[in-house]
């Protein structure tokens, strides 16, 4: 007995998911799909999977597991993908959408060309914590705490190409003053307003990008000095642009959503085999 579960293939900026609208494929064990579909050998090949629901608070719902398995609270590049599904997919003609995520309502704001969703604005709220960190002993340099509804630390830097990301990325991602883990982003100052920024994301490691991690480095430039309240975030998939709006408080991220291709995963129910057909 089979099981066939159609998904899409999205970028924000090379940070790839796989989505899946839930109305119409119910996803049973989300943790291990997102594990057992994020492989890029065995699997489809993504940073996480991205379901698409129903909200009693929103037009739509979105919930993020990262290629671990665990949830993360909010996706900022997986939200202008969601916004690009459901208008591109007819699941509605609205060019202002709400979504429902686990860091509170967002607003999409999109921006359509013809029948084509060319980019996305976010409303990102408002940064909900901030602070210093000084490391003492290992690590020469001083980092900054940014909550955007998920933790991130940034980390600017003279030269970015002499941090060795895949060796700091998850110590300091583990590191014992962060219980919950954190996101890690080291920052280099490119040019006016220009920011350069990799990312190890918690539950994913190094990806081509993130969302809210680009909003807390905008954040976290601002409040150093180093950049006035917008800014262009340059990452390894391409470049969002962050404001940080003096009136409202929120950060009003603007970026890319891309298609790559739809698919259906065929499950063998009975034995539990997966085989991907695209």
């Amino acid at each position: 007995m089979t099981r066939r579960i159609k998904f899409t293939k999205m970028h924000g900026a090379g940070n790839d998911y796989i989505y899946v609208d839930t109305t119409q494929y119910p996803i049973a064990d989300p943790e291990k799909k997102a594990i057992e579909w994020s492989k890029f050998h065995t699997g489809i090949g993504s940073d996480g999977l991205i379901l698409i629901g129903s909200s009693d608070k929103a037009d739509f719902s979105m919930r993020i597991f990262n290629a671990d398995g665990s949830e993360a609270m909010m996706c900022g590049n997986g939200s202008r993908c969601v916004g690009k599904y459901v208008y591109e997919y007819g699941l509605t003609d609205k060019t202002e959408i709400t979504l429902d995520t686990l860091s509170g309502i967002k607003i999409l704001k999109l921006h359509v060309e013809g029948e084509t969703v060319t980019a996305v604005t976010v409303d990102m709220g408002s940064p909900l914590e901030t602070g210093e960190v000084h490391w003492k002993g290992k690590y020469p340099f001083q980092s900054t705490k940014v909550s955007m509804g998920n933790p991130h630390l940034v980390t600017f830097v003279d030269d970015i190409t002499q941090i060795n990301l895949p060796e700091i990325g998850p110590e300091l991602e583990n590191h014992p003053l962060f219980p919950d883990r954190t996101n890690v982003e080291f920052a280099q100052i490119v040019g006016k307003d220009t920011i350069r920024m990799r990312v190890w994301e918690r539950g994913s490691g190094i990806t081509q990008a993130c969302g809210t991690g680009a909003c807390a480095t905008a954040v976290a430039a601002f409040i150093n000095g180093l950049a006035g309240r917008k800014s262009n975030i340059i990452m390894d998939g391409g470049t969002v642009i962050i404001e940080w709006d003096e009136a409202s408080g929120h950060i009003l991220m603007t970026g890319p959503a891309t298609k790559v291709f739809d698919g259906e995963i065929v499950e063998e129910v009975e034995n539990g085999e997966l085989r991907v057909e695209n």
